[in-house]
């Protein structure tokens, strides 16, 4: 009969050993479970609480989100300018309608094509410059590892000579016909100019397979005055496009209605500062209000849905002006942040980085006066590279 101790036996020195192994190594498991129960009724329990708390910021983002939809419908009046080639789509949005209207006159895309030649022939040739910053009179405005980044290729091969020959076609087309474009006649001459000095410019490259920083400067610096004449004729044109349009939609709409009107023109970061929507529509708004009720959305590019963007973001707005009177009344200086740009926590990390906290929201009244005018003059308003103002 077999016992216990022929039943170890005959399994063997390894196997007895291995079969009391498992048994302890399974009773120490069971041990270790029963510890780690409670351990892990810790941690659930602690993951469900933050989740609950979590929870309450995910149901006030659908409430805040709801009376967002709500207040799109409700919204009005708003222009919404998109700036474009052609001067600008501008949307008037009142009493639930729409209406839209390109008000600039063609010679503002017309001057402004001919005036972008400098600029096409730059872009076509840029990455085949050298990537050293040469001896010109403007070389401390160059950044050099700007110019590192653009000069990709470099001049060691002139595949440049193709596309910069496809530019002077489509140049030499628009010269052909200027004429019969009928242009005025100072704006005629100055596209000619532009057009002339250009073709040389890409004929004398393309002949000696050769071209360079100062090279270009000269050429750009001939066709400058030139481009000047183009910006006046550009300038013009929308001002008085835009100025017509904003004299009947005030009278559309009515002065009471006109009183209120907000603004919001979507721009691109490089056109943000000194928009020229912006300066042409600021004086005829409501003084007042102006640097509250004018805004400016910039954006990497024209959204698919402008105007649902415009709204959504001025819904925002309008009721983030509402919530900060009511949620910070103990506060004035946050409540300010939350009607502006401003993020709510600036101003605490800034203090724990040890950073003096000056021009925030406590010098503003409202979200535009905030961040508004003297922002975008003072700070955005200057290129990061050179300092020099934005136009």
């Amino acid at each position: 009969m077999a016992t216990r101790r022929t039943f170890i036996g005959g399994a063997g020195g390894i196997g007895a050993a291995t079969f009391l192994g498992h048994s302890a190594a399974a009773r120490t498991t069971a041990v270790s479970a029963l510890d780690a129960a409670p351990a892990a009724e810790a941690v659930n329990a602690q993951s469900a609480a933050r989740d609950s708390i979590r929870a309450v910021n995910a149901a006030m983002r659908t409430n805040y989100a709801a009376l967002k939809a709500d207040l799109v419908k409700n919204l009005g009046p708003v222009i919404v300018v998109q700036n474009d080639a052609k001067g600008g789509t501008f949307t008037l949005v009142h009493e639930g309608k729409r209406y839209v209207e390109h008000p600039v006159a063609e010679e503002f895309e017309l001057a402004k094509s001919i005036a972008h030649v400098p600029l096409g022939v730059y872009s076509t040739v840029a990455e085949y410059l050298s990537d050293k910053v040469p001896n010109v009179s403007n070389a401390d405005r160059i950044d050099a590892h700007d110019l590192d980044m653009v000069a990709m290729t470099g001049p060691g091969t002139d595949a440049w000579t193709t596309p910069l020959q496809a530019f002077a076609d489509t140049l030499t087309t628009a010269k052909d016909n200027l004429a019969a474009a009928k242009l005025p006649q100072a704006l005629h001459n100055s596209c000619a100019k532009i057009l002339d000095e250009a073709l040389t410019f890409i004929a004398d490259a393309i002949r000696t397979r050769a071209f360079d920083i100062a090279s270009f400067q000269v050429f750009a610096a001939r066709v400058y005055p030139a481009i000047r004449v183009n910006m006046q004729y550009a300038a013009e044109a929308q001002i008085s496009g835009v100025q017509r349009l904003c004299r009947k939609w005030r009278t559309q709409i009515g002065e009471a209605a006109w009183a209120d009107l907000y603004t919001v023109v979507l721009s691109i970061w490089t056109t943000s500062v000194l928009n020229q929507a912006e300066i042409i529509i600021r004086p005829m708004m409501n003084q007042k209000k102006v640097d509250t009720h004018l805004i400016d959305i910039p954006t990497a590019q024209l959204p698919s849905d402008p105007i649902g963007v415009a709204l959504d973001n001025l819904a925002r707005i309008v009721q983030d002006n509402i919530a900060a009177e009511l949620v910070f009344v103990s506060d004035l200086k946050v409540a300010d942040a939350l009607k502006g740009k401003q993020d709510l926590l600036s101003d605490e990390i800034l203090k724990q980085l040890g950073t003096p906290v000056s021009g925030t929201a406590g010098t503003a009244g409202t979200a535009g006066a905030a961040t508004g005018v003297a922002f975008r003059t003072a700070g955005r308003a200057k290129c990061p590279v050179n300092h020099s103002v934005s136009i």
